[in-house]
């Protein structure tokens, strides 16, 4: 399993449109090979992240979604970067211990 995290930090006026873009692609990146889960996670406190956290089976599915059309069409028309308080982190890991609640 292949887990990337993307931690974006947006300005609290902007909050609104970014989750609507979000809302908008849901049910495009599921069509991707590979593909496990993907969260979008809204912070829950001042000066913390939005987290884009994907599932992958492994790094080449990731990266293959990143050389695609539909990746490219995902960040076509990026938003102003008045939109963000700073810069974005992208984290990427590779699971080597799971558990899940049975």
């Amino acid at each position: 399993m292949f887990v990337v995290m993307n931690r974006v930090h947006v300005t609290p006026e902007w909050e609104e449109r970014v989750e609507l873009r979000f809302s908008q692609r849901q049910g495009q990146i599921e069509k991707n090979p590979g593909f496990v889960r993907m969260h979008i996670m809204r912070p829950q406190t001042p000066e913390t992240p939005y987290v884009i956290y994907m599932e992958w089976e492994n790094k080449p599915a990731f990266e293959n979604w990143v050389a695609s059309e539909d990746f490219k069409l995902a960040h076509a028309n990026p938003l102003p970067k008045e939109a963000f308080a700073g810069g974005n982190k992208l984290e990427q890991h590779e699971v080597f211990v799971s558990s899940d609640m049975k």
